[in-house]
């Protein structure tokens, strides 16, 4: 199976937009506060055509199996770097996840960081999501901070398992 990296492009927007809901179904069960369909996480015309980020396609005989970018980003003003590299939008079909597809794609994001001046990459990811933890852990990324979240439910927001103090 050869494999095959190009750069995105404005005709391959129906098909990222498929990939998009494919992501968007992989992520479901993960995050229970994204909105039911019709749902989309991406602005893919701005993304294809920013002139900070690098959109790549991996192709099996011209078909479109996977993709992956990186933007340059402003990191927060107390971090030791001014700029970093943010990897998004890391989706593969379904039947070709297994065969290092992802890896070949931020192999090539990095080298395009790397050329950038961007030595510090990041990415996001559902802690509960093993596969893709295990997938940016052999490609050398490490786990580095854990957002956490509470929602009250309207009407219940007294906390009931602790004795108030007056």
């Amino acid at each position: 199976m050869k494999v095959t990296l190009r750069k995105a492009a404005l005709k391959d927007i129906p098909v990222l937009r498929q990939f998009e809901q494919g992501l968007i179904r992989d992520e479901r069960p993960f995050d229970p506060t994204i909105r039911p369909d019709p749902v989309h996480y991406y602005d893919m015309e701005a993304l294809v055509t920013d002139p900070n980020t690098h959109f790549l396609m991996a192709c099996i005989d011209q078909r479109a199996v996977a993709s992956g970018y990186a933007t340059r980003k402003t990191p927060r003003h107390y971090l030791d770097h001014s700029a970093y590299a943010y990897f998004g939008f890391m989706y593969t079909l379904p039947e070709y996840r297994g065969y290092g597809i992802n890896g070949r794609i931020i192999a090539a994001l990095k080298q395009w960081a790397l050329g950038q001046g961007l030595q510090e990459m990041r990415l996001t990811v559902y802690p509960g999501n093993q596969p893709a933890l295990r997938a940016y852990e052999k490609v050398g990324f490490s786990p580095h901070l854990m957002e956490m979240r509470l929602r009250e439910e309207e009407g219940n927001s007294e906390d009931t398992t602790r004795p108030s103090i007056e």
